[in-house]
Protein backbone atom coordinates (compact mmCIF):
# COMPACT_ATOMS: atom_id res chain seq x y z
CA UNK A 1 0.00 0.00 0.00
CA UNK A 2 0.98 3.59 -0.34
CA UNK A 3 1.69 5.83 2.54
CA UNK A 4 -0.51 8.29 1.40
CA UNK A 5 -3.31 8.39 4.81
CA UNK A 6 -1.14 8.84 7.76
CA UNK A 7 -3.51 7.32 10.22
CA UNK A 8 -5.73 10.07 11.86
CA UNK A 9 -3.90 10.69 15.11
CA UNK A 10 -6.35 13.10 16.10
CA UNK A 11 -4.43 13.49 19.36
CA UNK A 12 -1.22 13.81 17.89
CA UNK A 13 0.05 11.58 20.97
CA UNK A 14 1.37 9.27 18.42
CA UNK A 15 -0.71 6.29 19.82
CA UNK A 16 -3.97 5.83 17.84
CA UNK A 17 -6.44 4.63 20.43
CA UNK A 18 -9.28 2.13 19.48
CA UNK A 19 -11.46 4.38 17.98
CA UNK A 20 -9.15 6.44 16.01
CA UNK A 21 -8.42 2.82 14.45
CA UNK A 22 -11.75 1.72 14.09
CA UNK A 23 -12.29 4.92 11.73
CA UNK A 24 -9.05 4.63 9.59
CA UNK A 25 -9.96 1.39 8.73
CA UNK A 26 -13.36 2.66 7.58
CA UNK A 27 -11.85 4.98 5.62
CA UNK A 28 -9.77 3.13 4.13
CA UNK A 29 -10.74 -0.46 3.96
CA UNK A 30 -7.98 -1.39 1.70
CA UNK A 31 -4.54 -1.41 3.36
CA UNK A 32 -4.29 -1.79 7.27
CA UNK A 33 -1.56 1.00 8.57
CA UNK A 34 -0.60 1.29 11.85
CA UNK A 35 2.16 3.23 13.65
CA UNK A 36 3.77 1.95 17.10
CA UNK A 37 5.24 4.76 19.19
CA UNK A 38 6.42 1.91 21.35
CA UNK A 39 8.32 0.79 18.64
CA UNK A 40 10.77 3.39 19.25
CA UNK A 41 13.50 3.74 16.48
CA UNK A 42 16.44 3.52 19.70
CA UNK A 43 15.36 -0.10 20.52
CA UNK A 44 14.47 -0.88 17.25
CA UNK A 45 16.59 -3.72 16.93
CA UNK A 46 15.24 -5.67 19.85
CA UNK A 47 11.37 -5.75 18.43
CA UNK A 48 10.18 -8.95 18.36
CA UNK A 49 6.76 -10.33 17.15
CA UNK A 50 5.49 -10.56 20.80
CA UNK A 51 5.48 -7.52 21.02
CA UNK A 52 3.98 -6.50 18.05
CA UNK A 53 1.05 -8.89 18.54
CA UNK A 54 0.65 -7.24 22.14
CA UNK A 55 0.58 -3.66 20.57
CA UNK A 56 -1.94 -4.63 17.80
CA UNK A 57 -3.48 -6.60 20.78
CA UNK A 58 -4.37 -3.81 22.77
CA UNK A 59 -5.48 -1.61 19.68
CA UNK A 60 -8.37 -4.88 19.54
CA UNK A 61 -6.92 -6.29 16.82
CA UNK A 62 -5.83 -9.70 17.03
CA UNK A 63 -3.02 -11.19 14.66
CA UNK A 64 -0.98 -14.49 15.10
CA UNK A 65 2.58 -15.03 15.45
CA UNK A 66 3.62 -16.07 11.95
CA UNK A 67 1.68 -12.79 10.89
CA UNK A 68 3.34 -10.96 13.15
CA UNK A 69 6.75 -11.87 11.84
CA UNK A 70 5.64 -10.81 8.25
CA UNK A 71 4.56 -8.08 9.67
CA UNK A 72 8.05 -7.72 11.17
CA UNK A 73 9.76 -8.04 7.65
CA UNK A 74 7.70 -5.63 6.28
CA UNK A 75 8.02 -3.02 8.68
CA UNK A 76 9.61 -0.29 6.64
CA UNK A 77 12.12 2.58 7.99
CA UNK A 78 9.33 5.42 9.42
CA UNK A 79 8.35 2.57 11.44
CA UNK A 80 5.15 1.94 9.94
CA UNK A 81 4.02 -1.10 8.97
CA UNK A 82 1.62 -1.50 6.27
CA UNK A 83 -0.22 -5.22 5.36
CA UNK A 84 -3.14 -5.43 2.74
CA UNK A 85 -5.77 -7.49 3.29
CA UNK A 86 -5.45 -9.70 0.81
CA UNK A 87 -2.29 -11.34 2.93
CA UNK A 88 -4.40 -10.64 6.16
CA UNK A 89 -7.51 -12.16 4.13
CA UNK A 90 -4.98 -15.61 3.26
CA UNK A 91 -4.08 -15.89 6.97
CA UNK A 92 -5.83 -19.07 7.95
CA UNK A 93 -4.62 -18.51 11.98
CA UNK A 94 -7.36 -15.44 11.47
CA UNK A 95 -9.52 -15.18 14.15
CA UNK A 96 -13.07 -17.05 13.18
CA UNK A 97 -14.38 -13.61 11.64
CA UNK A 98 -15.70 -16.21 8.63
CA UNK A 99 -13.90 -14.29 5.72
CA UNK A 100 -14.79 -11.08 6.49
CA UNK A 101 -12.37 -8.50 6.39
CA UNK A 102 -14.84 -6.92 4.48
CA UNK A 103 -16.59 -6.49 7.73
CA UNK A 104 -14.40 -3.01 8.11
CA UNK A 105 -16.96 -2.07 5.42
CA UNK A 106 -19.20 -2.74 8.89
CA UNK A 107 -20.35 0.18 10.63
CA UNK A 108 -21.12 2.01 6.95
CA UNK A 109 -25.13 2.20 7.29
CA UNK A 110 -25.86 0.83 4.32
CA UNK A 111 -28.61 1.26 2.00
CA UNK A 112 -28.84 -2.44 1.08
CA UNK A 113 -30.87 -3.27 3.50
CA UNK A 114 -34.32 -1.74 1.90
CA UNK A 115 -36.68 -1.50 4.88
CA UNK A 116 -38.66 1.17 4.05
CA UNK A 117 -39.78 3.81 1.77
CA UNK A 118 -37.35 6.31 2.32
CA UNK A 119 -33.87 4.86 2.93
CA UNK A 120 -31.29 6.89 4.15
CA UNK A 121 -27.66 7.92 2.93
CA UNK A 122 -26.25 5.96 0.01
CA UNK A 123 -23.34 3.93 0.15
CA UNK A 124 -20.12 5.44 0.34
CA UNK A 125 -17.48 4.13 -2.46
CA UNK A 126 -14.26 5.24 -2.73
CA UNK A 127 -12.66 6.66 -5.45
CA UNK A 128 -11.15 3.20 -6.74
CA UNK A 129 -14.47 1.40 -6.52
CA UNK A 130 -15.29 4.46 -8.84
CA UNK A 131 -12.38 3.28 -11.65
CA UNK A 132 -13.10 -0.32 -11.29
CA UNK A 133 -16.91 -0.71 -11.95
CA UNK A 134 -17.70 -1.91 -8.28
CA UNK A 135 -19.79 0.82 -7.65
CA UNK A 136 -22.19 -0.28 -10.19
CA UNK A 137 -22.10 -3.67 -9.05
CA UNK A 138 -23.25 -3.09 -5.88
CA UNK A 139 -25.70 -0.80 -7.15
CA UNK A 140 -27.26 -3.50 -9.38
CA UNK A 141 -26.76 -5.75 -6.23
CA UNK A 142 -28.41 -3.29 -3.74
CA UNK A 143 -31.71 -2.63 -6.93
CA UNK A 144 -32.05 -6.83 -7.46
CA UNK A 145 -31.75 -7.27 -3.56
CA UNK A 146 -35.02 -4.45 -3.20
CA UNK A 147 -37.20 -6.03 -5.97
CA UNK A 148 -37.13 -9.13 -4.73
CA UNK A 149 -37.49 -8.31 -0.92
CA UNK A 150 -40.30 -5.96 -1.88
CA UNK A 151 -41.98 -8.57 -3.81
CA UNK A 152 -41.98 -11.29 -0.98
CA UNK A 153 -43.27 -8.67 1.32
CA UNK A 154 -45.15 -7.01 -0.91
CA UNK A 155 -48.98 -8.42 0.56
CA UNK A 156 -47.94 -6.56 3.89
CA UNK A 157 -47.41 -4.00 2.21
CA UNK A 158 -50.30 -3.29 0.48
CA UNK A 159 -52.77 -4.28 3.94
CA UNK A 160 -50.21 -1.26 5.27
CA UNK A 161 -51.55 1.64 2.47
CA UNK A 162 -55.39 0.13 2.80
CA UNK A 163 -55.28 0.56 6.81
CA UNK A 164 -53.75 3.74 6.42
CA UNK A 165 -56.91 5.00 4.09
CA UNK A 166 -59.62 3.36 5.17
CA UNK A 167 -58.87 1.78 9.02
CA UNK A 168 -60.82 3.77 11.34
CA UNK A 169 -62.46 2.48 14.17
CA UNK A 170 -65.69 1.70 12.77
CA UNK A 171 -63.14 -0.34 10.51
CA UNK A 172 -61.11 -2.23 12.65
CA UNK A 173 -58.79 -4.34 10.43
CA UNK A 174 -56.33 -6.59 11.73
CA UNK A 175 -53.65 -8.81 9.75
CA UNK A 176 -55.63 -11.81 8.84
CA UNK A 177 -58.87 -10.04 7.85
CA UNK A 178 -57.62 -7.42 5.93
CA UNK A 179 -55.42 -10.11 3.84
CA UNK A 180 -58.55 -12.46 3.85
CA UNK A 181 -60.83 -8.93 2.55
CA UNK A 182 -58.31 -8.64 -0.16
CA UNK A 183 -58.03 -11.76 -1.23
CA UNK A 184 -62.15 -12.05 -1.52
CA UNK A 185 -62.06 -8.82 -3.79
CA UNK A 186 -59.64 -9.87 -5.99
CA UNK A 187 -58.20 -13.40 -5.90
CA UNK A 188 -54.84 -14.44 -4.86
CA UNK A 189 -52.81 -12.02 -7.56
CA UNK A 190 -54.29 -8.60 -5.83
CA UNK A 191 -51.58 -9.27 -2.45
CA UNK A 192 -49.30 -7.90 -5.22
CA UNK A 193 -51.58 -5.12 -6.18
CA UNK A 194 -49.16 -2.15 -6.47
CA UNK A 195 -45.88 -4.06 -6.61
CA UNK A 196 -45.01 -3.66 -10.24
CA UNK A 197 -44.42 -0.39 -9.96
CA UNK A 198 -43.06 -0.26 -6.54
CA UNK A 199 -40.54 -2.34 -7.91
CA UNK A 200 -39.76 0.18 -11.23
CA UNK A 201 -39.27 2.54 -8.92
CA UNK A 202 -35.97 1.70 -7.26
CA UNK A 203 -33.61 2.15 -9.85
CA UNK A 204 -34.46 5.59 -10.79
CA UNK A 205 -34.85 6.87 -7.07
CA UNK A 206 -31.58 4.67 -5.84
CA UNK A 207 -29.17 6.08 -8.70
CA UNK A 208 -31.12 9.67 -8.38
CA UNK A 209 -30.34 9.75 -4.97
CA UNK A 210 -27.21 8.13 -4.97
CA UNK A 211 -26.16 10.91 -8.22
CA UNK A 212 -27.43 13.59 -5.79
CA UNK A 213 -25.24 12.25 -2.60
CA UNK A 214 -22.31 12.55 -4.39
CA UNK A 215 -22.35 16.37 -6.24
CA UNK A 216 -23.83 17.43 -2.36
CA UNK A 217 -20.36 16.14 -0.79
CA UNK A 218 -18.66 17.47 -3.40
CA UNK A 219 -20.58 21.18 -2.95
CA UNK A 220 -19.65 20.64 0.77
CA UNK A 221 -16.00 20.61 -0.14
CA UNK A 222 -15.10 17.66 1.64
CA UNK A 223 -11.85 16.24 1.13
CA UNK A 224 -12.39 12.90 3.18
CA UNK A 225 -13.71 10.23 1.43
CA UNK A 226 -16.36 9.81 4.51
CA UNK A 227 -18.37 12.35 6.02
CA UNK A 228 -18.95 13.14 8.97
CA UNK A 229 -22.72 12.62 11.31
CA UNK A 230 -24.15 15.88 10.89
CA UNK A 231 -22.54 15.71 7.35
CA UNK A 232 -24.25 12.41 6.65
CA UNK A 233 -27.44 13.88 8.12
CA UNK A 234 -27.46 16.95 6.12
CA UNK A 235 -26.37 15.46 2.43
CA UNK A 236 -28.53 12.13 3.08
CA UNK A 237 -31.57 14.33 4.00
CA UNK A 238 -30.59 16.64 0.53
CA UNK A 239 -30.25 13.88 -1.47
CA UNK A 240 -33.31 12.32 -0.18
CA UNK A 241 -35.51 15.62 -1.05
CA UNK A 242 -33.68 15.45 -4.60
CA UNK A 243 -34.56 11.90 -5.72
CA UNK A 244 -37.83 11.85 -3.92
CA UNK A 245 -39.08 14.89 -5.63
CA UNK A 246 -37.92 13.61 -9.53
CA UNK A 247 -39.98 10.19 -8.57
CA UNK A 248 -43.02 11.92 -6.40
CA UNK A 249 -45.62 11.20 -8.96
CA UNK A 250 -44.79 7.24 -8.93
CA UNK A 251 -45.32 7.38 -5.16
CA UNK A 252 -48.76 8.78 -6.03
CA UNK A 253 -49.39 5.57 -8.78
CA UNK A 254 -48.22 3.24 -6.36
CA UNK A 255 -50.90 4.51 -3.61
CA UNK A 256 -53.59 4.06 -5.91
CA UNK A 257 -52.61 1.02 -7.87
CA UNK A 258 -52.64 -0.33 -4.30
CA UNK A 259 -55.79 0.75 -3.51
CA UNK A 260 -57.89 -0.37 -6.82
CA UNK A 261 -60.42 -2.18 -6.75
CA UNK A 262 -60.45 -4.99 -9.58
CA UNK A 263 -60.42 -4.06 -12.95
CA UNK A 264 -60.26 -0.41 -12.17
CA UNK A 265 -57.62 0.20 -14.71
CA UNK A 266 -55.81 -2.15 -17.01
CA UNK A 267 -51.99 -1.17 -15.47
CA UNK A 268 -49.73 1.26 -14.39
CA UNK A 269 -50.22 3.61 -18.03
CA UNK A 270 -53.67 3.25 -18.01
CA UNK A 271 -53.65 4.15 -14.31
CA UNK A 272 -51.48 7.43 -14.65
CA UNK A 273 -54.23 8.24 -17.89
CA UNK A 274 -57.08 8.18 -15.69
CA UNK A 275 -55.65 10.30 -12.65
CA UNK A 276 -54.26 13.15 -15.46
CA UNK A 277 -57.77 13.15 -17.40
CA UNK A 278 -59.58 13.16 -14.08
CA UNK A 279 -57.80 15.08 -12.05
CA UNK A 280 -54.80 16.90 -13.62
CA UNK A 281 -51.64 16.96 -12.75
CA UNK A 282 -51.41 18.68 -9.49
CA UNK A 283 -53.07 15.24 -8.44
CA UNK A 284 -49.79 13.78 -8.59
CA UNK A 285 -48.31 15.72 -5.81
CA UNK A 286 -50.99 15.05 -3.37
CA UNK A 287 -48.57 14.21 -0.35
CA UNK A 288 -45.79 15.78 -1.33
CA UNK A 289 -45.35 18.00 1.77
CA UNK A 290 -45.82 15.45 4.63
CA UNK A 291 -43.65 13.30 2.36
CA UNK A 292 -40.64 15.65 2.63
CA UNK A 293 -41.39 16.53 5.87
CA UNK A 294 -41.18 12.96 7.26
CA UNK A 295 -37.77 12.30 5.49
CA UNK A 296 -35.81 14.78 8.03
CA UNK A 297 -36.82 12.87 11.47
CA UNK A 298 -36.75 9.32 9.72
CA UNK A 299 -33.27 10.29 8.63
CA UNK A 300 -32.09 12.06 11.56
CA UNK A 301 -33.02 9.31 14.13
CA UNK A 302 -31.92 6.61 11.97
CA UNK A 303 -28.79 7.82 12.09
CA UNK A 304 -28.58 9.06 15.39
CA UNK A 305 -29.54 5.81 17.02
CA UNK A 306 -27.68 3.60 14.76
CA UNK A 307 -24.44 5.63 15.44
CA UNK A 308 -25.25 5.23 19.65
CA UNK A 309 -25.55 1.53 19.02
CA UNK A 310 -22.77 1.19 17.08
CA UNK A 311 -20.84 2.75 19.86
CA UNK A 312 -22.14 0.67 22.30
CA UNK A 313 -21.28 -2.42 20.73
CA UNK A 314 -17.86 -0.85 19.93
CA UNK A 315 -17.43 0.32 23.55
CA UNK A 316 -18.78 -2.71 25.14
CA UNK A 317 -17.03 -5.64 22.58
CA UNK A 318 -14.98 -3.69 20.20
CA UNK A 319 -11.92 -4.26 22.78
CA UNK A 320 -12.03 -7.82 22.36
CA UNK A 321 -12.81 -8.47 19.10
CA UNK A 322 -13.62 -6.04 16.23
CA UNK A 323 -15.74 -8.22 13.86
CA UNK A 324 -19.59 -7.77 14.53
CA UNK A 325 -21.27 -10.02 12.71
CA UNK A 326 -23.61 -9.96 10.20
CA UNK A 327 -26.23 -10.51 12.68
CA UNK A 328 -25.11 -7.38 14.47
CA UNK A 329 -24.80 -4.95 11.95
CA UNK A 330 -28.20 -6.17 10.75
CA UNK A 331 -29.91 -6.00 13.81
CA UNK A 332 -28.43 -2.43 14.50
CA UNK A 333 -29.78 -0.98 11.17
CA UNK A 334 -32.90 -2.64 11.50
CA UNK A 335 -33.26 -0.97 15.20
CA UNK A 336 -32.52 2.26 13.82
CA UNK A 337 -34.36 2.39 10.49
CA UNK A 338 -37.51 1.06 13.19
CA UNK A 339 -36.87 4.35 15.68
CA UNK A 340 -36.82 6.48 12.17
CA UNK A 341 -39.79 4.86 11.21
CA UNK A 342 -42.00 5.52 14.24
CA UNK A 343 -40.94 9.12 14.42
CA UNK A 344 -42.63 9.67 10.70
CA UNK A 345 -44.78 7.31 10.82
CA UNK A 346 -47.75 9.95 10.98
CA UNK A 347 -46.29 11.99 8.36
CA UNK A 348 -46.55 8.86 6.04
CA UNK A 349 -49.62 8.07 7.05
CA UNK A 350 -50.99 11.21 6.18
CA UNK A 351 -49.18 11.60 2.66
CA UNK A 352 -50.65 7.91 1.89
CA UNK A 353 -54.03 9.55 2.75
CA UNK A 354 -53.52 12.42 0.58
CA UNK A 355 -52.40 10.71 -2.12
CA UNK A 356 -55.59 8.41 -2.41
CA UNK A 357 -58.10 11.71 -1.69
CA UNK A 358 -60.00 11.21 -4.98
CA UNK A 359 -59.44 8.05 -5.09
CA UNK A 360 -61.39 7.67 -2.05
CA UNK A 361 -65.80 8.42 -2.11
CA UNK A 362 -67.17 10.96 -0.34
CA UNK A 363 -63.15 12.47 0.87
CA UNK A 364 -63.10 16.14 0.41
CA UNK A 365 -59.59 17.49 -0.76
CA UNK A 366 -58.22 18.11 3.26
CA UNK A 367 -54.64 20.13 3.70
CA UNK A 368 -52.40 18.05 5.78
CA UNK A 369 -53.10 20.32 8.84
CA UNK A 370 -56.24 19.65 8.29
CA UNK A 371 -55.94 16.14 8.20
CA UNK A 372 -54.22 15.93 11.16
CA UNK A 373 -56.52 17.73 13.28
CA UNK A 374 -59.61 15.63 11.73
CA UNK A 375 -57.30 11.95 12.90
CA UNK A 376 -56.80 13.88 15.59
CA UNK A 377 -60.13 14.74 16.64
CA UNK A 378 -62.10 11.41 15.35
CA UNK A 379 -59.49 8.79 16.09
CA UNK A 380 -56.82 10.39 18.66
CA UNK A 381 -53.50 9.58 18.74
CA UNK A 382 -53.72 5.89 17.69
CA UNK A 383 -55.40 6.96 14.32
CA UNK A 384 -52.20 8.55 13.23
CA UNK A 385 -50.48 4.91 13.49
CA UNK A 386 -53.03 2.45 11.70
CA UNK A 387 -51.44 0.53 9.48
CA UNK A 388 -48.05 0.42 11.97
CA UNK A 389 -48.35 -3.93 12.55
CA UNK A 390 -48.19 -4.78 9.39
CA UNK A 391 -45.56 -1.98 8.63
CA UNK A 392 -43.22 -3.57 11.10
CA UNK A 393 -44.06 -7.32 10.41
CA UNK A 394 -42.46 -6.56 6.71
CA UNK A 395 -39.11 -5.03 8.24
CA UNK A 396 -37.41 -8.28 9.78
CA UNK A 397 -38.67 -10.41 6.41
CA UNK A 398 -37.63 -7.94 3.94
CA UNK A 399 -34.11 -6.91 5.79
CA UNK A 400 -33.09 -10.52 5.81
CA UNK A 401 -34.09 -11.18 2.06
CA UNK A 402 -32.58 -8.01 0.81
CA UNK A 403 -29.55 -9.02 2.63
CA UNK A 404 -29.37 -12.99 1.50
CA UNK A 405 -29.94 -11.98 -1.98
CA UNK A 406 -27.35 -8.79 -2.22
CA UNK A 407 -24.82 -11.17 -1.01
CA UNK A 408 -26.07 -13.84 -3.71
CA UNK A 409 -26.38 -11.23 -6.72
CA UNK A 410 -22.70 -9.85 -5.27
CA UNK A 411 -21.25 -13.14 -5.95
CA UNK A 412 -22.45 -13.84 -9.14
CA UNK A 413 -21.46 -10.44 -10.65
CA UNK A 414 -17.84 -11.19 -9.08
CA UNK A 415 -17.43 -8.45 -6.58
CA UNK A 416 -15.07 -9.29 -4.13
CA UNK A 417 -15.45 -8.83 -0.99
CA UNK A 418 -12.97 -6.45 0.53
Amino acid sequence: GTDAYPPPDSDHDGQLDFEEFVHYLQDHEKDLKLVFKSLDRKIAGQVNANDIVNSLRDLGVHISLQQAERVLQSMDKNGTMTVDWNEWKKSPTLQPAENVPEIILYWKHSTIFDVGENMMVPDEFTSEEHMTGMLWRHLVAGGGAGAISRTCTAPLDRLKVLMQVHGSHGNNMCIMSGLTQMIKEGGMRSLWRGNGINVIKIAPESALKFMAYEQIKRLMGSSQETLGITERFVAGSLAGVIAQSTIYPMEVLKTRLALRKTSQYKGISDCAKQILKGEGMTAFYKGYVPNMLGIIPYAGIDLAVYETLKNTWLQRYGRDNAYPGVFVLLACGTVSSTCGQLASYPLALVRTRMQAQAAVEGASQVSMTGLFKQIMKTEGPTGLYRGLTPNFLKVIPAVSISYVVYEHIKTTLGVQSR
